[in-house]
C-alpha cells in the first residue's frame, strides 16, 4: 500500500495533466460530480497539512522572522502584481482576469515543501513561509483582491475573509489537535497523505475542467500561456530577491519555490464561492494546478543538479 502512494505522490503532476485532459475530451466523465465538493477537498487536504505540521515549525517563524518576513513581504507582493501586470498585457476578458488574480493573492501551496525538499533548498524556510502566508490569507488575500479586482468586479471581503477561515485555517488547527491528542493514529496515517492529497488536487482540477470544458476550448491557449508565465515569472523573481538580498543559496531556491507555487486550489474554491456569476473565473486555478506541478519538477531537478556541481 506504502509503495502505490509513494508512487501516486511522485508523480502527481502527470496524474493532475492526464485527470485534466480526459475531462476536457469528455467532460462527462466527471461533470457529474457538483462543483460544491472542491470546498471540503481542500478543508479535507489543509487538514491533513495540520496533520504533518508541528510547533517546531511554527517556532521557525518566530526564530527566523527575517527571512519569513522576506518571504511572505515577496509573496504578497511579486504574484498579485504580475497577476495584475499579465491580465493588463494580455487584455484578458474580465472572468479570466478575476482567476488570474485570484491565483496571485493566494499564500503559497502545500506542494512547495516537498519541491524544495527535492531542489536541496531550505526546507525549513519553506514550511515556515508556508505556515506564515497560510495565516496570513484570511486579512491579505481578500485585501489584496479588493485592491486588484475591485473595479471589476464586487469583491466581498468579509466573505471571502470567513471562507478562508472555515476552508483553510480550521482544518488546519482541527488537524495539529488530532497530532496532539492522538499521536498514534495521526503518525500511522500520515505517509499515506501525500498520495491522498495528489488525488484530491486531481479531482478538484477535473471537476473544473468538466464543468467548463466549452469555454476552456474557446479560451484556452491564453489561459494557459498567461498561467504559465505567472509561475515561471514567479519562480524567477522569487529566486533574484533572494540573491539581491544576498540570501544564502538554498535560502534563495526556497523563496523561488514558495513564491512561485500558489494555493491555486484555494483560488478555484473562492471564484466558486464568491465570483459563481464568472464561470470562467474558476479556469486560471485549475490550469495553474496542472502547471506548477509540472514546473516544479522540472526547477526541482535544475536546482538539485546545479548544487550537487557546487558541491
Amino acid at each position: 500500500m506504502q509503495r502505490i502512494c509513494d508512487f501516486i505522490a511522485k508523480w502527481m503532476g502527470v496524474m493532475v495533466l492526464m485527470v485534466a485532459a480526459i475531462s476536457l475530451i469528455v467532460p462527462a466523465s466527471l461533470a457529474w460530480i457538483g462543483t460544491w465538493v472542491i470546498n471540503p477537498m481542500l478543508g479535507i487536504i489543509m487538514f491533513g497539512m495540520g496533520l504533518t505540521l508541528s510547533p517546531q515549525d511554527f517556532k521557525i517563524v518566530l526564530s527566523r522572522p527575517k527571512d519569513i518576513l522576506i518571504g511572505c513581504l515577496t509573496q504578497f507582493t511579486v504574484m498579485p502584481l504580475l497577476a495584475w501586470g499579465l491580465t493588463w498585457a494580455f487584455s484578458l476578458p474580465q472572468e479570466l482576469a478575476i482567476g488570474v488574480i485570484l491565483v496571485g493573492c493566494c499564500p503559497g501551496g502545500t506542494a512547495s515543501n516537498v519541491i524544495t525538499y527535492l531542489a536541496k533548498g531550505d526546507l525549513a524556510l519553506s514550511v515556515g513561509m508556508t505556515a506564515a502566508s497560510t495565516l496570513l490569507a484570511p486579512l491579505l488575500t481578500p485585501l489584496l483582491v479588493w485592491l486588484l479586482a475591485g473595479t471589476m468586479v464586487d469583491v466581498h471581503t468579509t466573505g471571502m475573509l470567513m471562507s478562508i477561515v472555515y476552508i483553510v485555517i480550521l482544518p488546519i488547527v482541527c488537524g495539529l489537535l488530532c497530532q496532539r491528542f492522538i499521536p498514534k493514529l495521526t503518525q500511522r496515517v500520515t505517509p499515506y497523505l501525500p498520495a491522498f492529497s495528489s488525488v484530491a488536487v486531481a479531482l478538484t482540477v477535473g471537476i473544473v475542467v468538466a464543468h467548463n470544458a466549452d469555454r476552456l476550448m474557446t479560451a484556452g491557449l491564453i489561459v494557459v500561456l498567461v498561467v504559465m508565465l505567472h509561475n515561471l515569472l514567479g519562480l524567477g523573481v522569487g529566486y533574484l530577491v533572494g540573491r539581491l538580498l544576498r540570501l544564502q543559496r538554498p535560502k534563495s531556491v526556497a523563496l523561488s519555490i514558495e513564491v512561485g507555487m500558489q494555493n491555486s486550489g484555494l483560488a478555484t474554491s473562492l471564484a466558486v464561492m464568491h465570483f459563481a456569476a464568472f464561470p470562467l473565473a474558476t479556469i486560471p486555478g485549475a490550469v495553474f494546478s496542472v502547471w506548477h506541478n509540472i514546473s516544479g519538477a522540472i526547477v526541482a531537478r535544475i536546482y538539485s543538479r546545479k548544487s550537487l556541481r557546487q558541491n
